[in-house]
């Protein structure tokens, strides 16, 4: 009876998630879309997923008439945060980016402004994670070559300011408290550089949250928006 029960239940949190992801995403809300990502997540770290939108439906759907994201996620291009097994997701309901330290210059936020401005997605997540190989090496001074520098180029201002506020902090403390602050940075830098993004959130078309993924445990601690979200909406110039 309990198995038949667990079943049922299943289903009918399988059809409510299909019901909310597979039409358009202007049907949804960036609240309700926020809503559908906690609730992967929290299936996810219960290790029991029920992965929806991956059948060959889907895809043909998604084929024929296009993708229709319900969220934009910027994360890391870590190999343990992998975007769509953590929310429980399937073919077109993220429009992921993914680059090292979950950084932002032109290519992501064009790739965001495309996400939003042009697919419709309501919500934007700018996923850290615990353990950030980028955010460690620049926290620890680590010698890198190639274009890393360039790459981790924006992640030295959050690491040098944690530095500065606790300089009696442990070192793996100190990295915990840089991964969080890397991620202001990089909604912070957005903002900076899209004009774009700045008008879909004041007219209240998109929310932009930060959060934090949890490699051991598979939880996403969710930081809510940018204390400093009135400040940078208020800025002017950017790309052009």
């Amino acid at each position: 009876m309990k198995r038949i029960l667990v079943a049922v239940l299943s289903i009918l949190a399988f059809g409510a998630v299909m019901a909310q992801a597979s039409g358009p995403s202007s049907s949804l809300t960036s609240d309700q879309a926020l809503d559908l990502l906690k609730r992967g997540n929290e299936r996810f770290v219960a290790a029991k997923p029920i992965h929806p939108n991956q059948d060959p439906f889907r895809r043909t759907m998604t084929a024929k008439e296009g993708q229709k994201p319900y969220a934009i996620v910027l994360g890391c291009a870590d190999s343990r945060e992998p975007v769509e097994l953590i929310f429980d997701a399937g073919i077109g309901d993220i429009f992921v980016a993914r680059v090292a330290g979950n950084v932002t210059y032109f290519d992501q936020a064009g790739t965001i402004e495309y996400g939003a401005d042009h697919l419709g997605a309501n919500l934007v997540v700018v996923l850290g994670h615990t353990k950030c190989g980028a955010v460690s090496a620049v926290v620890n001074g680590d010698q890198v070559h190639g274009n890393i520098p360039a790459l981790v180029a924006n992640i030295v201002p959050p690491v040098t300011k944690v530095k500065t506020e606790n300089p009696n902090v442990e070192k793996s403390a100190l990295v915990d408290k840089a991964i969080e602050a890397n991620t202001w940075q990089s909604i912070e830098d957005l903002f900076k550089q899209s004009p774009v993004m700045r008008e879909l959130v004041k007219s209240k078309k998109v929310k932009v949250v930060g959060a934090i993924y949890d490699i051991h445990s598979g939880k996403v601690n969710w930081m809510g928006e940018h204390p400093r979200q009135a400040d940078l909406l208020a800025l002017t110039g950017g790309a052009k």
